[in-house]
């Protein structure tokens, strides 16, 4: 019998599985697993401790594999021990290389740039619930893929702000093609115009064929999702991330000026088309920023999301930061859609 994470913060603990791994540091976000021996296979523990993993994963929100020493080779295997069957990456919101089979590149963005903190594809009507990271390669400085916990990202948020998106939801406005943003053939994976509105049909998805092959797509997504297996409410949007604000001052200020808000690649309104008020997204900033934890990568570690209790982003680095992902447990917004 596996002894249960307590869920103090600060509380330090070594819990012990008894045939290879242990739970070790304190509680907090993520909570970090080590082997406990040298040698362990951690894609064949895993396989015998699916459960335990995911109960841990549902209380912490992300696990942290550290010591095991996997590589590119072996964490395809890896995953699916811990997460199941990976899948596709379709709808895209960022440029990714497809380094083995299901397994990505993480966002392919300038190393000098910051992402912020978001939930893996909540924009989308179906998404992963599970995320699973591979430390490739080590930066030298910066790099880390930081954390916050979702459920406390909503507590921080006032109650009437949650209470407008609640009834509204976020409208996503993306522009595709047109020489800013992806074009519509990586994002959707495909070079057919008729495969693409098939796709956004299915998908509740409006689409506007734009001079120059350009798209515009217009989807209405809840803002607040509940956990299927928690039954916590958790705020799940990409309302900030899309936003326009979460650019660097200088280009957004350039795109604006070139193309307007109607032509950014990402835009975000509460979901009647109203625009979020700037003293909002900066509450939004705010509450992000007060959960927002940053843990270094080592090269071969293992980071498992729950993509509903944890957003994750990236810090600027420098040096030869690699890191793989992979997503897997298909969700759609039907399983979850909070009260």
């Amino acid at each position: 019998m596996v002894a249960q994470l307590g869920p103090r913060p600060g509380q330090r603990r070594a819990v012990s599985t008894g045939d290879g791994a242990a739970v070790l540091g304190e509680a907090g976000l993520p909570a970090e697993v080590r082997p406990d021996r040298l040698g362990v296979d951690l894609g064949a523990w895993a396989g015998n401790h699916r459960d335990e993993v995911r109960a841990w994963l549902h209380e912490h929100g992300a696990l942290l594999f550290r010591g095991f020493g996997v590589t590119i080779d072996t964490f395809g295997t890896v995953f699916r021990a811990l997460a199941g069957e990976p899948e596709q990456y379709v709808e895209r919101s960022s440029p990714r290389t497809e380094l083995a089979d299901r397994v990505y590149s993480a966002t392919d963005y300038p190393a000098d740039q910051a992402i912020p903190l978001h939930n893996e594809n909540s924009y989308q009507r179906q998404f992963p619930a599970v995320l699973g990271f591979c430390c490739l390669a080590e930066a030298d400085t910066g790099g880390a893929t930081p954390l916050a916990g979702t459920r406390r990202v909503l507590a921080r948020i006032p109650a009437d702000v949650v209470q407008r998106f609640a009834k509204t939801g976020v409208l996503y406005v993306r522009n595709f093609g047109g020489g800013l943003g992806l074009p519509w053939q990586e994002v959707f994976q495909t070079s057919s115009r008729s495969g693409v509105e098939q796709y956004c049909a299915e998908r509740d998805i409006a689409v506007e064929w734009r001079a120059g092959d350009a798209l515009r797509t217009r989807q209405v997504r809840p803002a607040l999702a509940r956990h299927p297996v928690t039954g916590q409410d958790v705020w799940f949007n990409h309302a900030l991330f899309f936003n326009a604000i979460s650019l660097p001052g200088e280009l957004r200020a350039a795109l604006l000026d070139q193309v307007g808000e109607e032509g950014l690649p990402n835009h975000t309104y509460y979901g009647d088309g109203a625009p979020i008020e700037p003293e909002v997204l900066d509450t939004l900033v705010d509450a992000y920023a007060a959960e927002r934890t940053a843990t270094p990568w080592r090269a071969g570690d293992v980071l498992l999301v729950d993509n509903l209790l944890a957003a994750h982003g990236r810090e600027p680095f420098t040096g030869p930061r690699r890191v793989a992902v992979s997503m897997a447990v298909p969700t759609g917004w039907d399983e979850v859609t909070a009260a």
